[in-house]
């Protein structure tokens, strides 16, 4: 029995589409999406919320943003875990690339870390002297609470300990808590125990249980903290999606990226400071 012209005419289109007459056309693919291991910082500040849907219309990728901790976040990307990583541990960043995880690494934006505790200010701390702060407050045996998480922010706080020649290990007690989580937990801990903390200025502005904490430490060269960006290196992870990793990194550092990162203000301060290509310190 012969078909009609009209049937033979509709049969020969599904076949070139790749379907058949009786089934479905083919499901589209999924979208492009990559995996980006991050700082609690730049998701808890509320950054990542606000960057993210700019790239996704310009390049229809999706971001899934793990938040962890540096040290975490760059051993996730260490397991191919992650495309992706940015963080704020300059020489935890450094190091990843000299192992061969990555092939560069990216200045994207910078902040500070400040000293928050209670107004009251029982160890005398308020200045612009991060290691004179901290001397007082180990001498006064104050309330201080430490992320203790193996963060970028964890890091800078260790660093400060050590540059005011303070050695932790000998002197912590009762009086230094080690909360072992990411900066808004830790920061509600401070708020909790009138505790002093060393936290980045992006999550503090964000911040909103503050209660009768405020900034008493800033200001000081030593506590810069920039964030850098880097490719998971394929050659360790093949299942790295670079087109669409490396997209991500070139928008972040391009100026629509750049001007999205400094558009993000919360009661008019900005958090972030782009600075894509050589910065210095302030």
């Amino acid at each position: 029995m012969d078909f009609p012209r009209r049937s033979v005419l509709t049969l020969g289109l599904l076949a070139l589409l790749g379907a058949s007459p009786l089934g479905a056309f083919p499901a589209s693919a999924e979208p492009a999406s990559i995996v980006v291991a991050s700082t609690t910082s730049t998701e808890q500040s509320g950054l990542f919320k606000h960057i993210l849907p700019a790239f996704a219309a310009k390049t229809g990728i999706t971001v899934k943003v793990v938040a962890l901790g540096t040290g975490q976040a760059l051993d996730a990307a260490r397991r191919g875990d992650a495309d992706v990583v940015l963080v704020h541990d300059r020489a935890a960043e450094d190091a990843f690339v000299a192992q061969g995880f990555a092939k560069a690494r990216f200045d994207v934006m910078y902040n500070d870390f400040v000293l928050v505790g209670p107004k009251g200010d029982a160890a005398g701390t308020k200045g612009t002297d991060i290691t004179a702060a901290l001397r007082k407050i180990a001498a006064a045996k104050a309330p201080f609470v430490s992320r203790g998480d193996r963060s970028g922010t964890h890091s800078a706080e260790l660093r400060s300990w050590k540059e005011a020649g303070i050695d932790l290990a000998a002197v912590k007690g009762e009086w230094y808590r080690d909360v072992g989580q990411g900066m808004g937990p830790a920061l509600n801990t401070a708020f909790a125990l009138g505790a002093y903390i060393l936290a980045d200025r992006g999550t503090w502005l964000a911040f909103k249980n503050r209660g009768d904490l405020a900034i008493l430490v800033e200001g000081d060269k030593r506590l810069f903290n920039p964030y850098g960006v880097m490719l998971v290196d394929p050659d360790k992870h093949p299942t790295v999606k670079v087109k669409e990793g490396q997209a991500f990194i070139d928008w972040l550092v391009s100026p629509k990226g750049q001007d999205s990162i400094a558009a993000y203000r919360i009661g008019g301060e900005q958090l972030f400071f782009p600075s894509a290509g050589p910065v210095r310190a302030p």
